[in-house]
């Protein structure tokens, strides 16, 4: 991927204005830290027209940041989309962490099985999940229904990838809540392409 197009995709994907709760969370203070602040000038914004909301534009979160010393890489890592890969195949994992990661736009963590999935989803709150469907303990169709029954994680998009799956299964994991399904092997940037559709990074 070239750096032209990484770059357009990092700043069309960046969060343009911020909340309250948003930005205490990127700066790590307090939410009426935040609020003191924007009441008082001091952090420039608006409020929702109708209403007592109030919004932050980036610029004025990134002036506020270098105002006050705080890491303008807090703001990058809040713009990060979140990636759990769930696969026991350690080579497959090393190669998709490596990737997302130089990628930049990601931020990665991985299960090797369906039990350290199911933890690192409630812990790591991913956008999207990368699942193999043939796990050591459970596979991908249970795992997809599971997140599914949660609406803590409707926004969550879940990609299955399978060497050894037929079509009628495919179609049931569709039923289930897959939104995407890639037969391996595939190429990586296949994959990223799908991610980036999902996450609507382009």
């Amino acid at each position: 991927m070239g750096s032209n197009t990484k770059n357009r995709s990092e700043s069309e994907s960046s969060k343009r204005v911020f909340s309250t709760g948003e930005a205490a969370a990127i700066c790590k203070i307090s939410q009426q830290t935040i609020i003191r602040c924007f009441d008082s000038g001091r952090l420039e914004g608006f409020r929702v027209p109708g209403s007592k909301f109030r919004r932050i534009p980036r610029e004025s979160m990134i002036k506020f940041m270098r105002e006050n010393d705080i890491p303008l890489d807090l703001l990058e890592e809040a713009d990060r989309r979140k990636v759990l890969v769930v696969d026991d195949d350690p080579e497959i994992v090393e190669l998709m962490v490596d990737v997302f990661e130089r990628d930049g736009r990601f931020e990665v963590r991985t299960a090797n099985c369906g039990y350290d999935a199911g933890v690192l989803t409630q812990e790591f709150r991913p956008d999207l999940m990368i699942l193999d469907y043939m796990l050591p303990d459970v596979n991908g169709n249970v795992v997809c229904k599971t997140i599914r029954q949660n609406s803590a994680f409707a926004h969550m998009k879940i990609i299955i990838v399978s060497g050894v799956i037929n079509q009628d299964e495919i179609e049931q994991l569709m039923k289930v809540g897959a939104d995407a399904f890639l037969k391996k092997p595939f190429s990586i940037d296949e994959l990223v392409d799908e991610m980036v559709g999902l996450l609507q990074l382009n």
